[in-house]
């Protein structure tokens, strides 16, 4: 979900102490955020030192761009981490892989694709949220919104920050929700409207709620533990779950089709979903894959569950390229620069 690329593997030291030993080695991409992703990386190497990954970070867009590109010739055998409507675009252009991992019966069956065996498996969910400071609000004389309708007040003009959807999930989920939510023609209507008062685009989804928590803009469209998180460290905001409900996408593994390493693949698409790694997820993700495990996170909106959309994956999927070329063709001027 962040912007910057960089790539773990055994010169991280946690890994260094198992490379001597590694059997087998897998290429891992992933759109985890950087924070968690040394966690849960260490977690499963403890369990399989005989198994070295290479992990390939970057965000969401950019991490889909890359395997649609090297859809002829795959440098990944898994993808753990990446929102499940990009893992539908994989799977329609037949990239993936299809498994069902050990224990997919106990999890949700929102985070399971609807073919039997699954091409991908969710993990976690991360939905919509708006992060709003409220010292810079209020020394502005400004309202806490409490829907998106609100963002488009003229009170917000040049205090809202967003994330690009072509470059970032979080980004794209949302407009993905309100186009659901609202409809097309009243969506696209909407996002006009709220494209006056835009300040920038960022092409990292936890951008926008960062720039909040410093005081950098009022409002942060981000998403929901990222804002729990700014909280918990001291940063005057709020979480706030907009009233018309939250767009959500869920973490998700797939083995890309075509790997040499099969077995090996499965081990770690069998613990993703696996009890201790969900354990591992619940750090920072409040809604899991598998019930009855989360507990509850510190700043964490209580109401935020019940308000998530019934959000149509493959609709979204189907639908991704055709977004994206009209919100770019409309909004892209405000884009930040890509670095």
């Amino acid at each position: 979900m962040t912007g910057k690329t960089f790539l773990l593997s055994s010169a991280i030291a946690v890994f260094g102490a198992f490379a001597a030993h590694a059997e087998t080695e897998l290429t891992v991409y992933t759109a985890f955020e950087a924070e968690f992703l040394e966690r849960y990386a260490a977690a499963f190497n403890a369990e399989h030192p005989d198994i070295k990954v290479n992990w390939v970070r970057d965000s969401t867009g950019v991490v889909t761009a890359k395997l649609l590109a090297e859809k002829n010739n795959p440098s990944a055998d898994v993808v753990w981490g990446l929102a499940a409507t990009s893992l539908l675009v994989l799977k329609t252009e037949g990239m993936l892989e299809p498994y069902a991992p050990v224990g997919v019966e106990k999890l949700d069956a929102r985070f399971v694709d609807s073919d039997t065996p699954p091409s991908w498996v969710g993990l976690d969910a991360w939905l919509a949220a708006i992060c709003y400071n409220t010292v810079e609000g209020a020394k502005l004389g400004l309202t806490p919104p409490t829907s998106w309708e609100d963002l488009t007040k003229p009170e917000y003009a040049g205090h809202v920050v967003m994330p690009n959807p072509a470059s970032s999930g979080t980004g794209f989920l949302d407009v993905s929700a309100w186009l659901q939510t609202f409809g097309e023609e009243k969506g696209w209507d909407y996002m006009n409207r709220l494209h006056t008062n835009v300040a920038s685009y960022t092409h990292s989804g936890s951008k926008p709620c960062k720039m909040a928590a410093a005081g950098e803009t009022v409002i942060g469209v981000s998403f929901d533990f990222r804002g729990a998180k700014s909280k918990s460290d001291g940063a005057p905001i709020e979480v706030i779950t907009p009233s018309e409900g939250l767009g959500w996408d869920t973490e998700a593994a797939a083995i890309i089709g075509g790997t040499t390493n099969l077995e090996a693949a499965q081990t770690l698409v069998d613990w993703s979903i696996s009890a201790a790694a969900m354990k591992e997820y619940n750090e920072g993700y409040a809604v899991l894959a598998m019930p009855g495990v989360a507990k509850p996170l510190e700043n964490y909106p209580a109401d935020a569950e019940s308000k998530m959309i019934k959000n149509d994956f493959e609709w979204a999927a189907n639908n991704r390229a055709k977004i994206l070329a009209e919100w770019s063709k409309r909004y892209d001027n405000k884009s930040e620069p890509k670095t």
